[in-house]
């Protein structure tokens, strides 16, 4: 028997043993129980449009066959919905899976990406996963400092930057002009990502009119926030169609279950819906704010579906809250990088849940 041990590529062999996340379940068989309250991963407390939950179970009874590999319906529909064409349109496995393709599709390996320092940290893994330069660029006064990632991408003539707006992990954001300006800034020689994940929760100011002409912007949205639809994968990309075509040509044409289509194509013609949950999550926002406040604390103004509350420090007292938080069957996350790591980071749960946090986290900080 050849007992000689696979050989990985050298590229994949220097990588780290990790993950960008340790999920909730994992956290669980760790502490040999269950949470009481699941607030860390800025999933919907909302659930589904009813509209969604009736497509998806009708769905079920065809999931013998494979999902339309084009998404035809769900293409068209995002299509009107934001004004372009279908062939300026992409979907795929949430915005996780379209950063791996993004950096595929564009970076070669030892090219220059940049992001912001401690921002959402998928986007890193996937740049090292394929071997290019990830760059990073600190934040300034808890917002990503956009004129310090222009002057990046132009030192570094970088081929890909990264920007999250809203933000996570701070929920902070910058309004469209802002960003237009920023996006003008860029060096001819930069595509933007353009995460908006958080976009139903920020205000009409930060939305941006889409404009798929731009060769070198890929906006980027989700199912997986105001829809709730997180655990069915599925998300889209609006750019030019010459990016378009750079996704067909590597995507994984029949990544999508015919229960995520139906499910996805179902909860854009539900807007009501959408906007009873935009408002239920900024409701839960106020109490935050209020709740911090109450307990001496100060809070982040927040675009998102989370706000992040501030322990003050340098982020060991963050660290013991999330701690003590995690041994009271609590789970929240915290920013991983100074300064924010002072920060705790909630998401907005159920008028209950949220009460029962405000219940444990004033007990909590009364042990730290």
């Amino acid at each position: 028997m050849n007992r000689n041990p696979v050989q990985l590529t050298p590229l994949v062999e220097s990588l780290p043993a990790t993950i960008p996340f340790v999920g909730p379940e994992a956290l669980e068989r760790m502490r040999g129980k269950p949470f009481e309250l699941r607030m860390g991963a800025n999933e919907s407390a909302f659930g589904v449009s009813p509209l969604a939950a009736e497509a998806m179970c009708k769905a079920i009874e065809r999931s013998a066959w494979y999902g339309d590999p084009e998404g035809y319906e769900l293409r068209e529909a995002v299509a009107n919905l934001h004004g372009v064409a279908m062939d300026e349109v992409c979907l795929a496995g949430g915005i996780d899976e379209l950063l791996g393709l993004t950096v595929r599709m564009l970076v070669e390996p030892g090219k220059p990406v940049v992001t912001s320092l401690g921002a959402y940290p998928t986007f890193n893994y996937h740049v090292e996963g394929y071997g290019a330069a990830l760059h990073r660029v600190p934040y300034r006064d808890d917002h990503i400092d956009l004129q310090a990632l222009a002057d990046a991408a132009h030192q570094l003539k970088a081929k890909l930057v990264f920007l999250a707006n809203p933000d996570n992990p701070m929920g902070t954001w910058h309004d469209a002009d802002t960003v237009q300006a920023f996006i003008h800034a860029l060096p001819s020689c930069t595509t933007l990502i353009l995460d908006e994940a958080y976009t139903e929760f920020a205000p009409d100011a930060v939305h941006i009119p889409m404009d798929p002409n731009h060769p070198r912007v890929i906006r980027m949205r989700t199912f997986s926030k105001a829809h709730g639809m997180a655990g069915m994968r599925i998300g889209y990309a609006i750019a030019h169609r010459d990016l378009i075509v750079g996704y067909n040509k590597i995507r994984n044409h029949f990544g999508l279950t015919r229960v995520a289509l139906a499910g996805a194509l179902a909860s854009l013609q539900d807007a009501d819906f959408i906007t009873q949950v935009a408002s239920q999550v900024e409701a839960g926002r106020r109490e935050y704010y209020a709740l911090a406040e109450e307990l001496g604390l100060a809070s982040i103004p927040s675009a998102t579906n989370f706000v992040a509350i501030d322990l003050g420090g340098s982020g060991g007292r963050a660290r013991a809250a999330l701690k003590a938080l995690e041994d009271h069957g609590v789970f929240v996350r915290m920013p991983g990088v100074a300064p924010m790591d002072r920060c705790i980071r909630v998401t907005v749960g159920l008028p209950e849940e949220r009460a029962r946090f405000a219940e444990v986290f004033a007990t909590v900080l009364k042990t730290l």
